[in-house]
């Protein structure tokens, strides 16, 4: 039989060394569970920690994603905004280009009307040179000087870049193509337009003209000129084109004239001289359709054929420009809306990422807590158990 001696000094040991131990799990305990994290030093779950450390790396991305697709929103939002205005404005304009056509009115009726369409046209002019918080112009499309369109003789000088800039996977383009909307109006009726070349003073001016026979249509361009017999009143026209003139073709007012498969009308009193040219048709600036507006109205009282024919004729590519200006509109309001999309998604996929970092780091409270209380029981016990074996000595017992 052996027998083992435990000294009273190394008993005293071990049960300080349980105590401090027991301490230090409490501590430890008591710090996660006032900071709510279960991993508060990498020490504690490594891997846990590492994920959490991803999640919040991809959060804060998130986060930073959603600042610049704020900053992008508000540009779409502002072009959005200063497009509506401008379409609004040429609404305005093209009322005052039926008014301007009022056989009752005077030329000073119409100078009034000049100056609401030459303000309504400067106005237009600074909705599209509009810029963002940033000082840049919102219509810069692929890039631009700090005023995209200045004024030009007539219509506007443009320094814009034709193209759309596309917006990343998670943003919104920086800049919309001013270029399509401001720079690309079609002359004319879209396929050909008919241009005046009468001398001042005549009242003879052309309709829009429609396209009679699209298989004849080649791109050639034919000048009408018209004769009248100072005798017998009769009209002829020639045709030209290519450099080719063609016999005189009798005339009545009214008839409708054809060539190269566009056909059209002339209204007024024909005079020797009247010309009109058609050709294909070409893409001018919206500002140069109102500048021509405005300088047939200008010119109403002396040439009142030119008048005609420039309200007629503008008033077309008017609607033309102004269905350019809704569909870029149309274009940022379409933007606006997956931005909301974006936005919605970059949220939710903060969430995962925040309940993948709380799985990772954070504590069950309640078992947290449980735990707290036990191991307080427990080290009460073991403190209580550690006074009772001091006082089992000899001289406790002898006393």
């Amino acid at each position: 039989m052996s027998i083992s001696r435990i000294g009273t000094a190394n008993m005293y040991e071990s049960t300080i060394n349980n105590l401090n131990s027991r301490n230090t799990s409490l501590v430890d305990l008591m710090e996660k569970t006032t900071s709510g994290k279960r991993v508060v030093r990498a020490s504690d779950d490594p891997v846990a920690a590492a994920q959490a450390e991803r999640a919040l790396t991809r959060i804060s991305r998130s986060e930073n994603d959603q600042r610049v697709l704020g900053l992008q929103r508000d540009v779409m939002a502002q072009g959005e905004s200063k497009l509506g205005t401008a379409h609004d404005a040429l609404k305005d304009f093209r009322d005052l280009i039926l008014q301007s056509g009022n056989g009752s009115y005077d030329q000073k009726a119409r100078d009034a009307l000049v100056q609401q369409l030459e303000s309504i046209r400067n106005q237009v002019l600074s909705y599209a040179n509009a810029k963002d918080s940033n000082g840049l112009p919102i219509f810069r499309g692929l890039g631009s000087k700090e005023d995209p369109l200045t004024n030009g003789n007539p219509g506007t000088n443009s320094q814009l870049q034709p193209g759309q800039a596309t917006g990343s996977e998670n943003g919104l383009p920086l800049a919309l193509d001013g270029f399509a909307t401001w720079m690309n109006v079609p002359t004319g009726n879209g396929v050909f337009a008919v241009t005046r070349q009468s001398p001042t003073g005549s009242s003879a001016y052309a309709d829009l003209g429609t396209v009679s026979d699209p298989s004849a249509i080649t791109g050639a361009s034919y000048t009408l000129n018209f004769t009248k017999d100072a005798t017998t009143g009769a009209l002829s026209y020639t045709v030209t084109s290519g450099g080719t003139t063609g016999t005189a073709v009798p005339y009545t007012a009214g008839d409708t004239i054809t060539v190269g498969g566009m056909s059209m009308k002339i209204s007024g009193n024909l005079a020797t001289g009247d010309s009109f040219t058609l050709g294909p048709s070409q893409r001018t600036d919206l500002f140069s359709v109102l500048d021509n507006v405005i300088a047939g109205v200008k010119n109403g009282a002396t040439d009142a054929g030119a008048m005609q024919q420039a309200l007629g004729r503008g008033l077309n590519e008017l609607d033309a420009g102004m269905s350019r200006v809704q569909a870029m509109r149309s274009f940022a309001g379409d933007q606006l809306n997956r931005a909301d999309r974006l936005e919605d998604d970059m949220k939710n996929q903060a969430d995962q990422q925040e309940a993948a970092r709380s799985r990772a780091e954070d504590i069950d409270m309640i078992k947290a807590l449980s735990d707290v209380d036990m191991q307080k029981v427990g080290m009460q016990a073991a403190l209580q158990s550690y006074a009772s074996i001091q006082k089992l000595s000899l001289f406790n017992f002898i006393n």
